[in-house]
């Protein structure tokens, strides 16, 4: 096992660990930990002011430190108090993956850290994102059952086949943005691509807007009033620059409601509206206003009619409470109603999510085809027939019979047997001899093999992935491109070295190291370094040498003459030190 498991990870389907990855603590290096440092200092100075109050209460409850990136088994430790605990995965996963670890309490941490180069900001999930950003605010009780239960309802949102070619081409950009050395070619060329993509989606599907949802709340939510809006998605907690910008006028702010799930989102770009919800409990009244309008809860012809365009594995679920899972293919329909269906290769049958024994995929390797509705004629559903109306219609064992059913589809055969649930209620009738036709079409024929007939009216439910997660291999998980380690320059590692030997002197390890030479190196080899100078700055307040740090504020001037884009957040940086000794 590539992590340490406890009570609330060990109830994770395997399909799910898939995904989780070792953290690998010692990969950080000291210019990771100082970004940490940094942006989690300017967070919580300004945070503190503008962000929900559950933020501040919950960096201290979930045990989240200002000067360590978080380590994932500590968390866990702290978040299981929460009934909560987190993974390390690399970067983007599946959209329908990432909501499931939500649905069973598990926050998704992407390990790796932004650059110093895209210290306010990167596309691409990182440990800041997600352990500052995401972390804090499940503290509180009515924000972790919406994230819960959005994790619920999104991981049955049924995707189109688009949107896994959309998710990849984001992914592939999230990773060479955040890469070392890539060529602005190359981002500019993916970013393109992405745009091409989001003009040619054709109608969203349920995924693309509960994904909107998703970004308008939990990544870049506001709270409170459109006049004075509190922040609490983790987008803006985690982003010290849109932290900023999203409280200015020039972000339109418009309260939260169930039309947020048609505007989309620009992952590369600052969003230039925000929702605002006036507390925790309207957002799960949205999300179940949403979920009224998914195939999850409407079943019907739009329903199947979803999964067959998704090209996924999918479950419809019956009036009886039967649930077919597989590849939907096909759907004859009657006055706008199915009256059959068919899916290819492995199927399974399932009742309240437990397959049916004697039912899964290595009894039905090759599809299953059925039909829906009433017979043709009788007002009375097979499913509420009782033992004396089925007899009445010579539906029972051992009879040869003709059934047709509204919308021309006539099975011929022997009745062998019946299966049905615990409550008396028949799911399947099992014929021998059979054929199965549509206006004189066969669709089913076979003298030898047995077929099976569902029994319901009409599907009430269908959504992605199957009823039951033990009745399919789903141990699949391949990505097109995985993040990238980028080889360090002896120069580079040089400058990791200079900032470990600083984060030593003021946690102590190491008080002997000259400062003032640390300074002279940087001076000399790495005129552009902003942060390890202000790090430099704060200890010589700290100790009083005035001289020094007036040497270093002159040199921080020139970096930000060199470089304007730089002088908010040295200023940011120098600003957070003299506010600290003040106080």
């Amino acid at each position: 096992m590539s992590y340490e498991s406890n009570a609330i990870l060990d109830k994770l389907p395997r399909h799910l660990k898939q995904y989780i990855k070792p953290q690998k603590y010692e990969d950080y290096t000291a210019i990771n930990q100082a970004v940490w440092r940094y942006v989690m200092r300017k967070n919580v100075d300004y945070l503190s002011q503008v962000a929900h109050a559950s933020y501040v209460d919950g960096l201290k409850k979930t045990g989240i430190s200002i000067d360590y990136i978080p380590n994932m088994y500590g968390m866990n430790r702290i978040l299981k108090d929460l009934g909560w605990a987190a993974v390390a995965v690399d970067g983007f996963i599946p959209p329908s993956a990432f909501m499931e670890f939500q649905a069973y309490n598990v926050l998704v941490i992407a390990s790796d850290i932004r650059q110093l180069e895209h210290i306010e900001y990167t596309p691409a999930p990182d440990i800041i994102h997600e352990g500052a950003g995401h972390a804090p605010i499940i503290a509180n009780p009515e924000y972790a059952e919406y994230l819960r239960r959005f994790g619920e309802i999104g991981s049955k949102a049924i995707s189109s086949a688009k949107d896994f070619e959309l998710y990849e081409a984001v992914r592939h950009l999230s990773i060479i943005k955040e890469a070392l050395g890539t060529p602005q070619s190359d981002i500019d060329e993916a970013e393109s691509h992405i745009a091409q993509l989001q003009q040619n989606m054709g109608e969203p599907s349920e995924m693309a807007l509960i994904r909107n949802l998703h970004w308008w709340t939990v990544e870049y939510g506001l709270i409170g009033t459109v006049n004075n809006p509190k922040i609490y998605g983790a987008g803006l907690l985690s982003s010290i620059g849109e932290s900023t910008w999203c409280l200015t006028d020039k972000v339109k702010k418009i309260p939260y409601s169930v039309e947020a799930a048609h505007i989309s989102f620009d992952i590369t770009q600052p969003q230039p509206q925000l929702f605002v919800t006036p507390d925790f409990a309207y957002l799960s009244q949205v999300l179940e206003e949403f979920a009224n309008t998914m195939a999850l809860r409407k079943g019907g012809l739009k329903g199947i009619q979803k999964l067959i365009d998704s090209k996924a594995l999918g479950t419809i679920e019956l009036s009886t409470g039967l649930q077919i899972s597989g590849n939907f293919v096909e759907v004859i329909s009657h006055d706008n109603k199915p009256v059959y269906l068919q899916t290819h290769g492995e199927t399974a049958l399932s009742y309240r999510e437990k397959e049916l024994v004697g039912h899964g995929t290595l009894n039905h390797p090759n599809g299953f085809g059925t039909p829906i509705g009433r017979l043709k004629g009788i007002n009375l559903a097979i499913e509420d027939m009782s033992p004396r109306d089925l007899k009445a219609y010579n539906i029972f064992e051992g009879e040869e019979v003709s059934l047709e059913f509204e919308g021309n589809i006539k099975i011929i055969g022997k009745i062998i047997t019946g299966t049905r649930n615990l409550q008396g209620k028949i799911l399947l009738i099992t014929f021998e001899n059979c054929t199965v036709t549509h206006r004189g079409d066969i669709l089913f024929e076979s003298k030898e093999n047995l077929y099976n007939m569902a029994i319901g009216h009409e599907i009430v439910s269908a959504f992605n992935g199957p009823a039951d997660l033990e009745s399919f291999d789903l141990i699949t998980h391949t990505v097109s491109s995985t993040t990238l380690k980028a080889e360090i320059s002896s120069s580079g590692k040089k400058l990791e070295q200079y900032y470990e030997q600083i984060r030593h002197f003021r946690e102590g390890k190491n008080t002997t190291i000259s400062r003032n030479k640390v300074f002279g190196e940087l001076r000399e080899n790495y005129p552009e370094d902003w942060l390890l100078p202000v790090e430099l700055y704060e200890l010589a307040r700290t100790n009083g040498d005035t001289k020094f740090a007036q040497e270093i504020l002159v040199h921080l001037e020139g970096i930000k003459q060199n470089d304007p884009k730089l002088g908010h957040l040295i200023d940011d940086g120098l600003g957070l030190v003299d506010k600290s000794l003040i106080l």
